[in-house]
């Protein structure tokens, strides 16, 4: 939201995916200090807080704080043994770190004034490439030549695997973009309806239009719900995935 030339209000819901230096200036170095780069250390240092704070004490009647630390380490631990079975163990730090970065990430950019870090392919996509490699190199390691057996399909008539062979590398390799794009989508279409409606209620207020407020209003918090919720489960599907996704190198033939 952004006011024109001519004082009006406009609704501009790209505008809160701008990534700008943190100390001023124009230009974007390698080295450069942006909003992204704020947003992505205090996601580490929450993370640190929770899991320093929640494990502390150890009592047995836990904190508010503990329980949170529990519930989220049990529920992932679980997720990993459930789709990798006993190999999910060694897997779990791993993906463990990746869901509570992104349900972090997410959680924090609900804060108004905040920045959403995975809104961006460039964050969301590095943390794909990670396990679309961390997969290609952990399946070669341990299954060898035998890991690309997994793109024949030998349950099929001779006549189509060819074919399915092909559907197979193509959806293998577009896995990274897929991962990755859906992430971000999600979370930049979510943002970019709050602030039009955001923008919409300021419309209405200056138009002299007061007691109309309460519909966009009405619709800010509903949609405000809908993307705590959102924040959630795309966190989970991304490590779901990423389970998935490791469990085709460990196991390739299941």
């Amino acid at each position: 939201m952004a006011t024109g030339p001519d004082g009006k209000v406009v609704i501009d819901p790209m505008h809160q995916f701008e990534i700008k230096p943190l100390f001023g200036g124009d230009e974007l170095g390698l080295f450069t200090i942006t909003n992204s780069t704020l947003w992505m250390a205090l996601t580490i240092l929450a993370i640190c807080a929770l899991l320093v704070l929640g494990t502390r004490g150890r009592n047995v009647v836990p904190t508010r704080i503990q329980s949170i630390a529990e519930i989220l380490y049990s529920f992932i631990r679980q997720m990993c043994t459930d789709v990798m079975g006993e190999e999910g163990i060694k897997f779990f730090p791993y993906i463990f770190t990746l869901f509570l970065f992104i349900l972090f990430s997410n959680l924090l950019g609900m804060i108004p004034g905040s920045f959403t870090t995975t809104s961006h392919v460039a964050v969301t996509g590095i943390m794909a490439g990670g396990v679309f490699l961390t997969v290609m190199i952990l399946g070669v390691i341990r299954n060898g030549i035998g890991f690309f057996g997994m793109f024949w399909v030998e349950s099929a008539p001779l006549a189509l695997r060819p074919a399915l062979a092909v559907i197979e590398l193509i959806s293998f390799f577009v896995r990274p973009l897929s991962h990755s794009i859906r992430l971000a989508g999600n979370m930049m279409a979510g943002h970019a309806v709050l602030k039009v409606f955001a923008g919409l209620a300021a419309m209405i207020v200056a138009a002299g239009l007061g007691p109309l407020v309460v519909l966009p209003i009405g619709a800010m918090m509903a949609m405000t719900a809908l993307e705590l919720l959102v924040s959630v489960v795309q966190a989970y599907i991304f490590a779901i995935l990423t389970c998935i996704y490791l469990n085709d190198a460990v196991n390739p033939h299941h």
